[in-house]
């Protein structure tokens, strides 16, 4: 508390001092014949500018001069990044659009492969069913073929007997020839 009030001191205390500056202003006009000091500080002040110019003119315009080309090569940068992401962009929606175009190509050959498999089997299966019908022909003649022929033979075993067929020596062997020919 002490330091902000020695502080406040050093600040206020000069500053009463000055105020008082009617005794000032007639003992300035005694010594220089004017009563104000405006054009001289005006001069000073333009010198001290004047100064402050020729010292940080340059350095303070390459400052300006250099945050200007950093902003405009930073804008460089993003209108750049925001052009390739624009490529970016139309590349993936071109692709997008090229997988759609083969997502439906391949739906169309997947259903017309489908449609040509179930050709494929019917007709498969048609096949199959004539053949399966033939086999069952064949099996009904041949069963009709064996019920004649085990008919025939019963009918023939009892009704005839050996003793009945009398076949000579000459006819066993032109039968027994024929079969082997």
């Amino acid at each position: 508390m002490n330091k902000k009030l020695i502080l406040w001191s050093f600040f206020v205390l000069p500053a009463v001092l000055l105020a008082s500056g009617d005794a000032e202003s007639t003992r300035y006009f005694a010594q220089t014949g004017r009563e104000t000091d405006f054009f001289p500080r005006a001069f000073n002040f333009i010198i001290f500018a004047s100064l402050l110019y020729y010292l940080l003119a340059n350095p303070v315009k390459n400052f300006f001069r250099e945050r200007k080309e950093g902003i405009s090569s930073q804008l460089k940068e993003i209108e750049e990044k925001l052009q390739a992401a624009k490529d970016e962009k139309k590349e993936a929606q071109a692709r997008l659009n090229d997988s759609e175009q083969k997502a439906t190509q391949i739906l169309d050959d997947a259903k017309k492969e489908a449609v040509l498999l179930a050709q494929k089997i019917v007709d498969s299966n048609t096949n199959e069913l004539t053949n399966i019908e033939k086999q069952l022909e064949e099996k009904m003649t041949l069963e009709e073929r064996k019920s004649v022929k085990e008919v025939i033979d019963e009918i023939l075993s009892e009704n005839i007997t050996n003793d009945d067929i009398m076949i000579d020596e000459n006819k066993v062997i032109d039968i027994i020839s024929k079969k082997v020919a």
